[in-house]
């Protein structure tokens, strides 16, 4: 961006986005600003431009949100508070501090049964509070920020709590395990992203970009593919069901268009990707 240290304020820094930037940005080029919600609290708007005058980051990325769907589903007060209007906050202070901001959100701002990956210029149709909650943060910030990039992902796992560790965890157990067979995206690695999202810290690119891993699978694939690479086929049964389509969409693989437009080098294959997050970690995730 500029000669000097770029300041980089990663909010939500400890999730699995924010922690993988955190990991991945070298402090001799980056000047980090970590904070989760015990730091800053984004849907506070004087916190979050007390944070800004202090700080005055170059890049502020949001990482910041409720992401459990029945969490979001239960309590749409909180979904839209955090993940609508804690964007806004962001999107107000960045255009006053002229900085710019890349908003973390999700394939679930699709949710129609075209079989066909979605590309940045498709019509959205969310289905779920989770959802619509996302998608009104994008819509708050492309009409509040000027400088602005929104990265949507799918299945994004990394260290915690996520699809991978949720089926380690059950194989651990034994039993059995039912995974859907009819909801369809594409798994992608937190470093994945990152590294990524990296390219856009570092460049004047902005809009709507989707970052996932190339290919797609279903739940059940997914399942099948994660025991199967760390040699555990035989500790857990998946049993194939069909997954409640209301709160989670069946089709929402998202193709790289805006990446290969810009031409930024896209993810890998998702089960290479996989396979190299599960060697570099051991399984213990």
């Amino acid at each position: 961006m500029r000669g000097e240290m770029t300041k980089v304020w990663i909010v939500g820094a400890k999730g699995h986005v924010g922690s993988a930037l955190a990991r991945l940005l070298d402090c001799t080029e980056y000047e980090l600003f970590e904070t989760d919600i015990d730091e800053v609290d984004v849907t506070d708007r004087e916190s979050v431009a007390s944070f800004m005058r202090i700080t005055r980051p170059d890049v502020i990325i949001n990482c910041a949100g409720i992401t459990d769907v029945e969490t979001c589903e239960k309590n749409p007060d909180l979904a839209y508070h955090v993940n609508a209007i804690g964007a806004r906050n962001l999107a107000i202070e960045a255009d006053a501090h002229e900085c710019k901001l890349i908003q973390i959100s999700t394939d679930d701002v699709f949710a129609n049964e075209k079989l066909i990956p979605h590309c940045e210029f498709d019509a959205t149709e969310p289905c779920s509070v989770y959802g619509k909650s996302k998608l009104a943060g994008e819509q708050l910030v492309s009409s509040l920020s000027n400088r602005y990039a929104i990265v949507r992902s799918s299945w994004v796992y990394g260290i915690g709590r996520d699809y991978v560790n949720f089926v380690l965890g059950a194989a651990k157990k034994g039993g059995s395990l039912e995974a859907p067979i009819n909801q369809v995206s594409s798994p992608t690695s937190a470093s994945t992203l990152a590294s990524v999202i990296k390219r856009l810290i570092d460049n004047d690119l902005y809009g709507i970009y989707h970052i996932v891993s190339k290919g797609s699978c279903s739940r059940y694939e997914f399942a099948k593919t994660i025991l199967e690479f760390t040699g555990q086929s035989d500790a857990l049964e998946l049993i194939p069901t069909e997954g409640e389509g209301r709160i989670r969409p069946n089709y929402s693989v998202l193709d790289t268009m805006m990446l290969r437009l810009d031409q930024i080098e896209e993810p890998g294959d998702w089960k290479e990707e996989l396979r190299k997050f599960l060697d570099d970690t051991g399984g213990n995730v």
